[in-house]
C-alpha cells in the first residue's frame, strides 16, 4: 500500500479503498483546474503517477468515469460532491484533504505544493 494512503487511513480512519479513491479525486482536481505540469510533477514526486487519468477521463463507467465528467467545468465542488458520492463526510473530507496537502508538503516541499494551490481560484482557503 502506498505511504499517502496508510496515512489517510490510519489518520481519518477510512478504509484503503476509500483512502485510495479520495486521492485519486483530489489529485485529478488538481489536475483539471490547476497547472497540469506542476501537478503532474507533483505526481511524479510522490509516486502517484498511476493515479492522474487513471479512468477519470476515458469516459470509461463506475465510479472513475463519473468523476471525469465531474471535471469538465465543474471545479471544486464538483470534487467535494465526488468525495462526498464515494461516502466520505464533510469531517472525512477535510481530514482526507489536510492529511494529503501535508503529505504532499513533506514529501514534494511546501513552496510546490502552495504554486499548485494558489494556480486554483478560491483553493486557498479551504487548505
Amino acid at each position: 500500500m502506498h505511504d499517502l494512503i496508510s496515512r489517510i487511513t490510519t489518520d481519518v480512519g477510512i478504509s484503503p479503498e476509500l483512502a485510495d479513491t479520495a486521492v485519486r479525486i483530489i489529485l485529478n482536481f488538481l489536475n483539471s483546474e490547476g497547472p497540469s505540469d506542476k501537478v503532474q510533477a507533483l505526481a511524479t514526486q510522490l509516486g502517484l503517477t498511476d493515479y492522474l487519468g487513471d479512468g477519470a477521463t476515458s469516459g470509461g463507467g463506475g465510479l472513475m468515469g463519473a468523476i471525469g465528467g465531474l471535471f469538465g467545468g465543474g471545479g471544486a465542488m464538483a470534487a467535494f460532491s465526488a468525495l462526498s458520492n464515494a461516502g466520505l463526510d464533510m469531517t472525512q473530507i477535510q481530514g482526507v484533504t489536510r492529511s494529503f496537502v501535508d503529505y504532499a508538503k513533506e514529501n514534494a516541499g511546501a513552496e510546490t505544493v502552495d504554486d499548485i494551490v494558489m494556480a486554483i481560484p478560491g483553493l486557498s482557503q479551504f487548505v
